[in-house]
């Protein structure tokens, strides 16, 4: 996919070639504007690339952390749609918690949370939601903190039940350190008397404005992985004579205060000098700034060193077993339990391993600083098989072969301060005329897939009009993350 050189003086530089910068270079490409992608690992598609794994004859497809597709924008369907064509495939989607040895619908399922808990705690969940709505409406407690949030909206017992336990396993700080944006950006709209009205028939159809929050039961899939869609902008890219390097990163950016200058890349074959018309970068942001030379004020630095990120480390298995679950993926946000997530991918397509085997993807949640960054393989396994043994979900005999994976700035830690962090830093990077930063490491905002893909055509926009947009009105919309229609696919 690599050309030889880089172009010394493209008209626009995209570093980064995941959904974000693809989407930019894609659009710039449709309008006859041809531009320079850098690409740090050896493959396309950033955090939603799919792996292929060869165990002799047999291939096995597995995402980094599988990506489901939905969106309110009928465009990124189309998008899609035009590159994929019969690969673009409709999937039902069935997500589960596994707590204390039982299956609960993710988000909250009211009347399965009754059967399984009994009347007794069912009862407690509702008294602890009717004290806390006293205590955030009545008596005005502010909502200061994601616990706040969450407590205000489903009550303590359910809250602790469902969402602080798996929250804090992902941050890896207390949800009252946690910025109430999380929630706003994840679950607004949501709440128990939502839920409940809705198990008991008074909700409406969903439809109207005051109708309750809907979920996304189905969701398209590419037949052969999330990865496809990026490797077929990839192809279509180079075909209209988009140059894409692989392997290569910048590592110093030279700016005078207004513009940037000249962007040093690695190469395979060295370190090649750069001078853009315009930057369009998913580099994570305190990365980025890292780069800058001069270096930012100390003010903007100081910020960027309050910002964290969260890692994720992957084990992914084979194995000689036809099916675990029918679940996409189960949840587990017990804090004893050291994995959060895990998915199976022949439920999200069944190409994605070869007939009468399976495979099973275990996803865990890191610091840098914790055992499990720096835990070998074997001790990983050894860690984890004592919870699939004792739930019947699979032995270590139908194991195949395991492989660790890892992925550092995959999470931007959502703490109390993070936000004026950012807009400090934001205030700094927006004073650089020719530079755009785009998808969830450049802007350090938890996104989907298709809010990275409507960045990047937002910054394309930018370049193409001279004129700039606000990249934070995308996936703002004040509801549940996940509402909204499955468009269906054009005849």
């Amino acid at each position: 996919m690599s050309t030889p050189r880089l172009n010394p003086a493209p008209e626009t530089l995209v570093l980064g070639a995941g959904p974000a910068g693809l989407a930019c270079a894609m659009e710039l490409s449709r309008k006859g504007k041809s531009c320079s992608i850098v690409e740090r690992d050896h493959q396309v598609g950033g955090l939603a690339q799919t792996i292929t794994i060869k165990e002799g004859e047999d291939v096995f497809l597995t995402d980094i952390g599988p990506h489901r597709f939905f969106s309110k924008n009928q465009y990124l369907y189309d998008f899609i749609e035009d590159l994929l064509q019969e690969e673009w495939r409709r999937v039902p989607r069935l997500t589960r918690q596994f707590v204390d040895g039982k299956y609960y619908n993710y988000p909250v399922n009211f009347k399965q949370v009754v059967s399984n808990l009994g009347l007794l705690r069912s009862a407690r969940i509702g008294i602890d939601y009717f004290l806390a709505r006293i205590r955030y409406d009545v008596f005005k407690k502010p909502m200061r903190t994601f616990e706040d949030y969450v407590v205000a909206n489903f009550g303590r017992a359910l809250a602790e039940f469902s969402m602080i336990n798996y929250s804090e396993k992902i941050w890896g700080i207390p949800c009252a350190d946690i910025h109430p944006d999380w929630a706003k950006q994840r679950i607004s709209g949501l709440n128990l008397w939502s839920v409940l009205k809705n198990a008991i028939g008074l909700g409406g159809s969903g439809k109207g404005k005051n109708g309750p929050k809907s979920l996304v039961d189905e969701f398209y899939y590419p037949q052969f992985g999330t990865g496809r869609i990026y490797e077929e902008i990839g192809k279509h890219l180079v075909e209209s004579g988009t140059e894409i390097h692989v392997n290569s990163e910048p590592v110093a950016v030279r700016h005078d205060g207004k513009r940037i200058l000249e962007v040093d890349v690695k190469t395979p074959d060295g370190i090649e000098t750069i001078k853009p018309k315009n930057v369009v970068e998913s580099v994570p942001l305190t990365a980025w700034l890292d780069l800058l030379d001069p270096q930012p004020p100390e003010e903007v630095l100081q910020a960027a060193k309050s910002l964290r990120w969260r890692n994720q480390v992957y084990l992914f298995l084979t194995l000689n077993k036809e099916q675990v679950t029918a679940d996409n993926w189960i949840y587990f946000p017990q804090k004893d339990i050291p994995f959060g997530r895990t998915s199976e991918m022949k439920n999200f397509s069944k190409d994605m391993c070869p007939e009468g085997t399976t495979s099973f993807f275990i996803e865990f949640f890191a610091f840098e600083s914790d055992d499990i960054w720096t835990m070998p393989k074997e001790q990983l396994l050894e860690m984890v098989m004592p919870y699939f043994e004792k739930w019947g979900f699979f032995t270590k005999d139908e194991i195949r072969q395991s492989y660790l994976m890892k992925r550092s700035h995959v999470y931007p830690v959502y703490d109390t301060t993070y936000k004026a962090n950012v807009e400090k830093i934001r205030e700094y990077l927006d004073s650089i005329e020719n530079l755009i930063y785009i998808g969830r490491p450049g802007r350090f905002r938890y996104t989907n897939q298709d809010h990275s893909l409507e960045m990047g055509i937002i910054a394309s926009r930018m370049i193409l009009e001279g004129r700039r947009y606000d990249m934070d009105t995308v996936g703002a919309e004040n509801e549940y993350f996940e509402k909204g229609p499955i468009y269906e696919k054009r005849i």
